[in-house]
């Protein structure tokens, strides 16, 4: 075994207490092949997550519009605005807007130069992810780590989309290189940096970065090689590292006045601590979300997370996203564990353990429990943590099959082939739940990962039962490891007994040095299988909408793959089936072709709200755009009913799910009816819900203002604050459509619906009731 792969037991001269650096960090120590290895994953990285990136289109129009905002106005770039006109905020901090909206700046605004950010930090969360493992484990352990991480589906959908998970994984995972990095020598510094790039993490995706402190604090605490007052006094320093880092955004938000800046999406007091605390904090555990569409207390977390408990991550909604290698995972984190037994306090091998199977039991039952709002993507943020248990893992159970211990060379080579065959068992499950979607590769991970398993196991009984006992052992692990019998060993080669020992051991030798590297290489190739093909898949496809999905059409989520702007077509009965699916890798042919049925009655949209749809409590109104008349008041009804009309997988028209998860496709017709004398209004429009106003602002490029933010059911504007806009003459339009059923909330949104229809005339351009506000225009 080349000795870059050994893992430091023992202190050298140095610090008290410190551990010394293993020979894995100094890259002038990696074998040859680990360069040419490690820059063929991440260019293999690239092309997956750029190739054919545009064909997604805005993909999540919510966030592309905020984007394209904050590369207008720099006060929408610092707050994180839906609109240029700075109405109201997304409903998450604005960190991830931050690096798209600079691309915008510098590529014009497409839907190529919104994500390329996103793939880039793909690319570079395995590298990052390849260096955090390979320090302490080496670079075979860093490159199964990254390969993992690269294909898991989620990963792969997640990082080819807009939505701010892309960069809060990258961010845990750069935190987690500086734990390490603070570990080894208790430094300062890598500490402090830990606490800033978790800050930052806030930043992104607000409370969910969070959920690793715990974790990389007690590691430190446990296994950095200084004083325990050192390390609570250095633990101290990153815990106000992340409150600065995190905080100055907050302080800005908190200290301006609110007439100063956009109203503070997804709150209901226009505060920040209010969203933190509730909507996005501690409401998606309890499920008292104010103003959502999910959650209210009810198990399962709302209507688009699947069943909440203990196996949430194998379901039908998740499974397919992330929980390919998620047992093989959990099962090496137990034999890593093992592995180290009763190891020092500062011992690395075990440190490491902890750290990526704390990441991974933390987040994972937060998830799995939580009764609020969950979307099968936020997994991604489970997926480094996947790829480094399995990464390590294998390396140690292989290095194992070395051990002195026969007991434990011949177990550590059992739970392998264990590991294995569970492996291709799991991925033979998830890939009947899409029976259709070649199902020639089921059965052949299934028959290559049980036949490799059983090879592994069948090595481990002939080389047990072809070593002798000591003290002869040293001299059959020669054989065994294929190098020969060494000069002090000739009086046993010698002996009739050692001459026996010695051919047996030479033909296990012979097995081990050739058969068996071979299998194992196959074995991780059948366990890569299964994600690499749903992650090819993906990337083949086109996805939109805000709850996007990995994989083929019954994989898993809200159906399968959508085309540009519409990932989910509505589908009839409450359905929710993909669009056509877009261009396809070589031998991946994306899933089948969505059943978006034309909307009739109740077309995805609430009775009586103008234009179609109607906000909680809106009153009766005219009908239009395939609506029934005559809402009952306080009565919406959720979206998605019958089928909205999906147009290509490219949005919806007219009511439905477009004002809900995604953006309407405006025609030329309304498109230009939008520009007219646009330079004479802050607004060119006014429209229920972000998703609904989305669509019109990147069509036009002029600021569309979302009413009620992104559920419709935020205070903002008011009525009286709308009725003054109109009046100073700053909005041209009010569009119906959108609006949706909410836990709670305001009423705003149908207070200015129904005074809009009331005083306003209508006009149909597309299919969208349309209201000319310029008459309502005062002085």
């Amino acid at each position: 075994m080349d000795r870059t792969e050994t893992l430091p037991t023992a202190s050298a001269a140095g610090p008290p207490g410190a551990v010394p650096v293993s020979p894995e960090t100094r890259t002038g120590s990696d074998p040859r092949w680990a360069r040419p290895a490690l820059l063929a994953l991440l260019v293999g990285t690239a092309l997956l997550y750029l190739w054919g990136l545009g064909a997604s289109g805005w993909a999540n129009a919510f966030y592309s519009a905020a984007v394209q905002a904050g590369s207008q106005n720099w006060t929408a770039f610092l707050y994180g605005s839906s609109d240029a006109a700075n109405s109201i905020t997304v409903d998450k901090t604005p960190a991830s807007l931050w690096l798209m909206a600079l691309s915008v700046r510098i590529f014009g605004l497409s839907g190529w130069s919104i994500l390329v950010p996103q793939a880039l930090l793909g690319v570079a969360s395995v590298g990052v992810l390849y260096a955090t493992v390979r320090r302490w484990y080496g670079p075979a352990a860093g490159l199964l780590a990254g390969a993992v991480l690269a294909l898991t589906p989620v990963a792969t959908l997640m990082f080819r989309f807009n939505n701010p998970d892309a960069l809060l994984v990258f961010l845990l995972v750069a935190a987690a290189y500086a734990t390490v990095r603070a570990v080894e020598t208790g430094s300062t510094r890598w500490i402090a940096l830990t606490g800033v790039l978790v800050g930052f993490g806030f930043l992104t995706k607000m409370l969910q970065a969070f959920l690793v402190i715990p974790v990389f604090a007690g590691v430190y605490l446990l296994a950095a090689p200084t004083g325990l007052g050192r390390r609570i006094r250095r633990l101290l320093l990153a815990g106000l590292a992340v409150v600065v880092s995190a905080g100055w955004w907050v302080a800005i938000v908190e200290l301006v006045p609110a007439s100063a800046r956009p109203y503070i999406g997804g709150s209901q007091n226009n505060s920040i601590l209010e969203l933190t605390l509730g909507y996005n904090g501690l409401g998606r555990i309890t499920g008292d979300e104010v103003g959502s569409v999910g959650g209210g207390g009810r198990p399962g977390g709302g209507p688009f997370s699947g069943q909440a408990g203990l196996l949430r991550m194998f379901d039908t909604e998740v499974g397919g996203q992330i929980s390919w290698l998620l047992p093989a995972a959990l099962i090496l984190l137990v034999a890593g564990l093992w592995l180290a037994g009763r190891a020092p306090r500062t011992d690395r091998t075990r440190a490491g353990l902890l750290l990526w199977g704390g990441w991974l039991l933390v987040t994972g039952l937060i998830f799995s429990f939580m009764s609020g709002i969950f979307h099968a993507y936020y997994t991604v943020a489970l997926a480094p943590a996947v790829g480094a248990l399995a990464g390590i893992g294998t390396t140690l159970l292989w290095r194992a099959r070395s051990a002195p211990v026969r007991w434990r060379r011949f177990a550590a080579t059992l739970v392998l082939a264990g590991t294995l065959a569970v492996t291709a068992w799991w991925s033979w499950h998830l890939l009947g739940r899409t029976p259709d979607w070649h199902p020639w590769l089921r059965p052949t991970v299934l028959a290559l990962g049980l036949t490799t398993a059983a090879l592994l196991a069948t090595s481990a009984f002939l080389t047990h039962r072809t070593v002798p006992p000591s003290p002869s052992a040293p001299v059959i692990k020669e054989f065994v490891s294929g190098n020969g019998v060494q000069d002090d060993a000739n009086s046993l080669v010698n002996s009739e007994a050692g001459a026996t020992a010695g051919r047996r051991a030479g033909f296990a030798g012979r097995v081990v040095r050739w058969v068996v590297p071979v299998v194992s290489v196959a074995g991780i190739a059948v366990a890569l299988a299964g994600p690499a093909a749903y992650a090819m898949q993906t990337a083949a496809t086109p996805h939109s909408g805000s709850i996007p999905s990995a994989g083929p059409a019954g994989a898993g989520g809200f159906g399968g793959p959508g085309g540009p702007g519409g990932r989910m077509p509505g589908g009839a009965n409450g359905q929710f089936p993909g669009g056509p699916g877009g261009g396809q890798f070589p031998g991946f042919p994306g899933g089948p072709n969505g059943t978006g049925q034309n909307g009739g009655a109740n077309a995805g949209g609430f009775p009586g709200f103008p234009g179609g749809g109607s906000a909680p409590g809106a009153p009766g109104g005219t009908g239009q755009d395939g609506t029934a008349p005559g809402g009952i008041p306080g009565q919406g009804g959720f979206p998605g009913q019958d089928g909205g009309t999906g147009q290509e997988g490219r949005g919806q028209r007219g009511g439905g799910m477009g004002g809900l998860l995604d953006a309407r496709e405006p025609s030329a017709e309304m498109t230009a009816l939008l520009t007219a004398g646009a330079d004479d209004y802050t607004w060119v429009a006014a429209t229920v819900g972000s998703n609904n106003a989305s669509g019109y602002q990147l069509a036009t490029g002029r600021p569309v203002m979302p009413i009620g933010g992104f559920n419709g059911s935020d205070p903002s504007p008011t009525l009286a604050q709308f009725q003054r806009y109109v009046a100073d003459g700053r909005i041209h339009y009010f569009l119906g459509g959108g609006g949706f059923r909410a836990n709670g909330g305001s009423n705003a949104s149908a207070e200015i619906a129904a005074w809009v229809a009331e005083n306003f005339s209508a006009t149909t351009v597309d299919g969208v009731t349309v209201y000319d506000l310029s008459s309502g225009k005062q002085g």
